[in-house]
């Protein structure tokens, strides 16, 4: 909980951090912090939404379910909010979310963010700046996969999720990266291993880490300055992860 007080209190979430302190101040005793374990589902399509999730650390994968098959529309991480579309836009939500990377986040019941964004008018504004951006990511992918090749969806994907990270190590594999770019394993493997001669990443068993984001973002397809434009600037990446040396 982020109790009240005159000193502003810490949070990592962009959303929440980009909130005065009257406005935190409103949401902090509704705020509880949850763990967010590999693999949870925070929430499944047709459903309705008990809470919404101000990831704090970690990623969670938004994805659409059809058919035994899965594609997913964006990753949100401490910029984001797991679940604000639905204030917006229904009273069920369409997409599948689930943790990607284990972290935290601090959840909030649906009822009580919506009795505060109809209060004060810069919560609701902040909200719905983020979804504006979730939307247009979502509907950026999806012309992302029909229209660019192999290399560039997976070095935009790569990207992207360094910045929702806040790092540039991503405990992924490569059947995730088919799976949720709906593209063959074998390809991925073919072209993580021609990044890694290339100097742009590493790669160890369930451990990718980029190494030369520059030159990453070179061969990503313009999607990922789209989409990394509509959300807050990401910091840079400065991680030194111990026990993973050249």
């Amino acid at each position: 909980m982020i109790a009240q007080s005159n000193r502003r209190p810490f949070v990592r979430n962009a959303i929440l951090a980009g909130l005065s302190l009257p406005d935190l101040a409103a949401l902090g005793p509704s705020l509880e912090p949850t763990v967010l374990r590999e693999r949870a589902i925070l929430q499944e399509p047709r459903k309705p939404v008990e809470h919404i999730y101000f990831v704090e650390t970690g990623i969670v994968s938004q994805r659409i379910v059809a058919a035994g098959s899965i594609l997913e529309t964006a990753v949100v991480g401490f910029r984001g909010a797991v679940g604000a579309s639905f204030l917006f836009d229904g009273h069920v939500t369409t997409h599948q979310s689930v943790v990607l990377f284990p972290g935290s986040a601090l959840r909030i019941r649906v009822h009580d963010l919506r009795r505060a964004m109809s209060e004060r008018d810069q919560i609701r504004e902040h909200l719905l700046q983020y979804v504006q951006a979730l939307v247009m990511h979502g509907a950026q992918t999806g012309l992302c996969g029909v229209r660019h090749n192999l290399e560039q969806r997976l070095a935009c994907w790569l990207c992207l999720t360094c910045d929702a990270l806040d790092g540039c190590v991503l405990p992924v594999t490569h059947d995730h990266l088919s799976n949720v770019l709906g593209l063959r394993r074998a390809g991925v493997t073919e072209t993580l291993i021609r990044f890694e001669e290339q100097g742009l990443i590493r790669k160890m068993r369930g451990v990718l880490q980029v190494d030369d984001r520059k030159q990453l973002e070179q061969k990503a397809c313009s999607c990922y300055g789209i989409i990394a434009g509509a959300y807050l600037p990401p910091p840079p990446c400065v991680d030194q992860p111990a026990g993973i040396s050249a």
